[in-house]
């Protein structure tokens, strides 16, 4: 007796709809394409419980004849494919009639809809892929789909799905893509009862994208408008000022369908080097036009990953648009100084002890005295051992003027320098026998030489050592990091996932010194920051929103510890930066004192080599 079955109707719709519908988004997506493709202009998404017990798509389209309602729920049926030849030059967004058959067979939906030749509409209900109600009712031209109780026969599926708002931000991730596509479509999201997003509709790609991002991020795009070989490109691309730490902002848009593309990518990332700094890469919109027969869609389930039958063309008119749009519309961002409100300073004379970590005194209008020479490494003659071990006595500067009081809260000033206890008198304390050291110099601005002893050199790697420090700084203070208020809030626009998971670690993010507080639409100020941070604020925090939506667990001290070492690694002293011969002493102080081996990230802090092995390579000793 045989042992392959042909399975039962329902069972084949059940498996078949795990393709098409992964999550009430897949559900959303479907949904408003299809009105799009109906020739919608406006169209409004509501949900409850991040969709997964309530979704309602409503349209102006053009409707489904009472004819045609029941025939669009069986698998496989369309109206926009009628032959293979109809294949090959997909326009619409939608084009396998799997999406209402495939959301049928696993929730309860309910349509109402009307065409304009029609004075009555048409009422529909499908539970679990069986036809309950097929009446006439009285609605507006279009179509209302609502779909209930999502995954409600297939348990297996429903635990899989996350929790609320990571779902309703997946939808509004969706949205703000096909707003992005469709400027001319007015799309309207209600979360849970209220309005989160709600673009105008005029056609115009920089409304949408206001609408979608806000003022900051569109105040910072360059328009791209560019034709090359059959291709056309529009949109827009930030600025380089306006660079981000990832990709979550390059949104590429072909034909109207949003698509994940490298050729694309790589086109726009190479058309900006040399105008971003290394580890940044621009944000976009950028849509492409090409001939509907060069690029196959039907290559995924989702139609986000499509093929080119020639990917050149593509790079080319993106990196080329992209150039031409830098060298015509970028300006340096130009700040104008106020002048000096109060009377300016002469520098202390006194060297004045820093701790690796400190910012030093912030003060912008005090005059600088100009040294008659730069101190070369080479000048620094006295053993390395006296100056770690031995407390030397430091003349107490000057004192200067009062400053004016500040009617800053109680946080750390910019221009304060924190007070650390002082260390005991150099003979109450027994230091650790170690080999006197020498400071040799330093090598590619990167690297610190120390001799040690009569037979080691140490090669230590200043950024790996510094980052460390500053790690277990932040991590010794245990949530109580030194803030600084910014004299001028920062504001951030995020991607709807990242802006969603930092409001909802806003403690995690107040322990390791960043005081964030919601914006609405997308964005978050930044009131303070760690004292030690003296990057960019905003760049700062884009990585964590990254890092915290991407995030695969929810240990707290887990999270903890990575925003410690990304601002470890962004206050450190940086590879290529020249340092003075008092830095570097600095540093390996603190080096040997704290018995650091290894950075945040385990890469050695310093290697050793022993004479005997310097004396083999030049082959004094066998």
């Amino acid at each position: 007796m045989g042992i392959i079955n042909v399975l039962d109707k329902h069972v084949a719709e059940l498996i078949a709809a795990g393709e098409v519908v992964e999550r009430p988004a897949s559900v959303v997506k479907e949904l408003v394409e299809n009105a799009v493709d109906a020739g919608a202009s406006a169209v409004t998404v509501e949900i409850k419980n991040g969709g997964i017990t309530y979704m309602r798509v409503t349209d102006n389209g053009s409707g489904i004849f009472r004819d045609d309602v029941a025939v669009s729920f069986l698998r496989h049926a369309t109206s926009k494919v009628h032959s293979q030849d109809d294949l090959d030059t997909i326009s619409t967004l939608g084009f396998r009639g799997e999406a209402l058959a495939s959301i049928a067979a696993v929730s309860h939906v309910e349509m109402l809809t009307r065409t304009k030749d029609e004075l009555a509409g048409t009422r529909y209900v499908i539970d679990g892929g069986v036809e309950q109600i097929c009446e006439d009712a009285g609605c507006a031209q279009g179509t209302t789909i609502v779909v209930r109780d999502l995954f409600y026969n297939t348990p297996a599926r429903m635990k899989f799905l996350k929790k609320d708002v990571v779902e309703a931000n997946a939808i509004a991730s969706i949205l703000d893509r096909i707003a992005l596509s469709h400027p001319e479509v007015s799309l309207r999201f209600l979360r849970d009862g209220k309005e989160t997003l709600h673009t105008p509709g005029d056609g115009k790609l920089k409304s949408a994208i206001y609408a979608v991002y806000g003022k900051e991020f569109t105040s910072g795009l360059i328009p791209v408008d560019y034709e090359l070989n059959g291709v056309a490109l529009s949109g827009f691309v930030s600025k380089p000022s306006a660079a981000r730490p990832n990709r979550s902002m390059q949104q590429f848009f072909i034909n109207g369908r949003y698509v994940k593309s490298r050729t694309a990518m790589v086109a726009l990332e190479e058309a900006f080097k040399g105008f971003i700094m290394v580890g940044k890469v621009p944000a976009c919109v950028l849509h492409l036009k090409i001939a509907f027969h060069a690029v196959d869609v039907n290559v995924h389930p989702t139609k986000i990953e499509v093929r080119f039958m020639n990917e050149k063309p593509v790079f080319d008119v993106v990196y080329h648009g992209v150039k031409t749009a830098l060298n015509q519309g970028d300006t340096p961002n130009v700040m104008t100084l106020p002048k000096p409100a109060v009377p300016a300073f002469e520098q202390p004379k006194a060297p004045v002890q820093m701790e690796w970590g400190i910012k030093p005194p912030v003060r912008p209008f005090q005059k600088t005295e100009e040294s008659s020479r730069r101190l070369a490494v080479s000048d620094v003659q006295v053993p390395l051992y006296n100056t770690l071990f031995k407390v030397k006595k430091i003349e107490a500067p000057e004192p200067a003027p009062a400053e004016p009081a500040s009617n800053m809260p109680a946080v750390q000033k910019a221009d304060e320098i924190p007070v650390e206890p002082k260390a005991p008198p150099a003979e109450e304390i027994s230091p650790k026998p170690k080999k006197p050291g020498k400071l040799v110099g330093e090598a590619f601005s990167t690297y610190i030489l120390v001799q040690r002893g009569e037979d080691e050199l140490v090669f230590i790697d200043k950024h790996a050592a510094h980052e460390r420090m500053l790690y277990e700084k932040l991590k010794a203070e245990g949530g109580q990091a030194v803030q600084q208020m910014l004299l001028k809030p920062v504001t951030v626009t995020l991607e709807k996932n990242e802006y969603a998971a930092i409001l909802e670690s806003l403690s995690l993010c107040a322990e390791a010194g960043f005081e964030i507080e919601d914006f609405g639409s997308g964005t978050v100020l930044v009131r303070s920051a760690p004292m030690i941070l003296e990057e960019d604020v905003a760049s700062a925090v884009m990585e964590i929103a990254g890092y915290l939506q991407n995030a695969k667990n929810d240990i707290m001290t887990e999270k903890l510890n990575w925003l410690y070492h990304n601002i470890a690694c962004r206050a450190a002293v940086k590879a290529g930066n020249e340092s003075s011969p008092q830095e570097l002493a600095a540093l390996v102080q603190r080096l040997e004192d704290e018995d650091i081996r290894y950075c945040p990230h385990g890469r050695p802090a310093y290697i050793i080599m022993k004479k005997k092995d310097l004396e083999r390579q030049f082959g004094r000793i066998q």
